[in-house]
């Protein structure tokens, strides 16, 4: 069996790369950028007819199984090359396979587009291009999602645990934390929250995703 990403870390391939470096996986990694129609080729079309990185192509004797869409992608790798033994990022039970699912699709439908409007418009693009009243309003709408996080962090705290879904970090953190922390650069915004903020840093200060941050200042 062969695992390749396609994709560059600097988007939202960084997903299904961080929960392969988590997982321990031998894979190889294809730099595939976004810009310059790179993702539209004959060849990367032929992967995901939408044009869009990240792929996943698992090579296995039944045949290839391709994977897009960034969360499936990531959470495919969990369930289908982890081990479920409450040791690692693997939901182990019913209820971590839920709170893996019901997270990455909430970041999904509940953070990422006014996140992502909040690192464009405070940090990513052009100082010239910024636009601040828009990374307001988004910041101003991610404080209802983010007070739902909020409370799901203290009820776990209360129960001793310091991750969102379990007592370990899985790939209900992963998801999720790849999303909201689009939002750290607003700063009074993540002060409100202290849980989230705390736990944002600890998932993003892992090993496995400070080495994706290098590949990303790369440009891989």
């Amino acid at each position: 069996m062969s695992i390749t990403i396609y994709g560059i870390a600097a988007s939202r391939t960084v997903r299904p790369l961080w929960a392969a470096d988590e997982l321990g996986l031998a894979y190889r990694h294809e730099s595939v950028p976004y810009l310059h129609g790179a993702a539209r080729t004959p060849d990367m079309l032929a992967l995901n007819p939408n044009g869009h990185i990240p792929v996943l192509k698992d090579e296995r004797p039944e045949g290839d199984v391709l994977v897009w869409e960034s969360m499936a992608c990531t959470l495919y790798l969990a369930r289908v090359h982890g081990v479920a033994d409450g040791q690692g990022i693997t939901p182990a039970t019913p209820a971590e396979e839920a709170a893996a699912l019901k997270w990455a699709f909430w970041a999904v439908t509940e953070v990422e587009a006014d996140a992502l409007t909040v690192l464009m418009h405070r940090v990513a693009m052009p100082a010239e291009q910024r636009k601040p009243a828009l990374a307001e309003a988004a910041e101003r709408r991610l404080r209802a999602p983010l007070g739902v996080l909020e409370q799901q962090l203290r009820a776990q705290q209360q129960r001793g645990h310091s991750w969102l879904a379990a007592d370990r970090f899985t790939v209900a953190d992963l998801c999720t934390a790849a999303v909201v922390g689009w939002a750290k650069p607003a700063k009074e915004l993540m002060a409100s929250v202290p849980l989230t903020h705390a736990w944002v840093d600890a998932c993003l200060n892992r090993p496995a995703h400070q080495h994706l941050r290098a590949l990303a200042r790369a440009g891989r």
